[in-house]
């Protein structure tokens, strides 16, 4: 069975917007501050749609920033503007870390070593590669560390929340690729109709082989049966000759021994 990890991330935010309803200021920030601690979470469109969470844009900004970082940004988003936001702990920038790799995983999934390194501004290859196994491990990305080649081969990647002026590329991108169906099943109803008639066509050729072949044998047929009945003919005729031949010897014979006795009966 496959379960949709979006899913699941949603029912685990489900908790934290349901608290939302009735938490206002700092009771909602430290509300936004599990939020972006659970481990279990990584999606808060629904949480930002929260009209106590919207409120805080205006009376505690950090933290609706650092909200909306988490939705849509990376760690090179907050490392370059710390100022913005609220100040992480420790698990809050490792999962920070890895939605950054979900959002890379979205543009290639080759990612190479250097390009990890330098968006989550990590050292050394050792920290980022338990990092990895670590977003592995969580079911965020699936895929597998490719050390001979220094990348991140990504098989999945979970998905992250939209930004309303990205839903205009994604319809575009969905029409796009609806058009390049449609122009690839119109070539394979081309091919099929091709195949078809190349098929009555080859069909068509084997039934005038098989009645030729039907036709041969019955000339062949008619052939042998003539030349049967002419040598029976043949044979007949020569029986025939053969029989009135030995007729007229038997005759000559018997006019021989004539002829010898009555010399006989002239000498006594």
């Amino acid at each position: 069975m496959v379960v949709d990890k979006n899913t699941t991330f949603s029912s685990a935010l489900e908790q934290f917007v349901i608290l939302a309803k009735t938490a206002k200021g700092a009771a909602c920030t430290e509300l936004v501050k599990q939020a972006l601690e659970s481990s279990g979470v990584y999606v808060f469109g629904e949480l930002m749609d929260s009209p106590n969470v919207l409120e805080l844009a205006n009376t505690h900004a950090p933290y609706f920033n650092t909200l909306n970082l988490f939705a849509y940004g990376t760690y090179k988003d907050y490392a370059s503007n710390q100022k913005q936001f609220i100040e992480l702990t420790a698990a809050q920038k490792k999962k920070l870390q890895h939605l950054t790799i979900v959002t890379l995983a979205t543009k290639s999934k080759c990612i190479p070593y250097t390009t990890l390194l330098q968006e989550l501004e990590i050292k050394n290859v050792r920290d980022l590669e338990d990092l990895i196994i670590e977003a592995i491990y969580a079911d965020i990305i699936h895929g597998k560390l490719d050390q001979k080649n220094s990348q991140l081969e990504v098989d999945y990647a979970i998905g992250r929340d939209i930004r309303p002026e990205d839903i205009n590329i994604i319809v575009n991108c969905l029409q796009d690729w609806c058009s390049a169906c449609e122009k690839v099943l119109s070539c394979v109803e081309t091919q099929i109709c091709r195949a078809n008639c190349e098929k009555n066509t080859a069909t068509l050729r084997q039934m005038e082989i098989e009645q030729e072949i039907v036709n041969i044998k019955k000339t062949l047929k008619t052939q042998l049966q003539e030349r049967s009945d002419g040598t029976d003919e043949v044979m007949l005729v020569d029986s025939r000759e053969a029989s009135a031949t030995g007729d007229k010897g038997k005759k000559g014979q018997k006019v021989s021994k004539g002829k010898h006795s009555s010399k006989f009966w002239l000498k006594s």
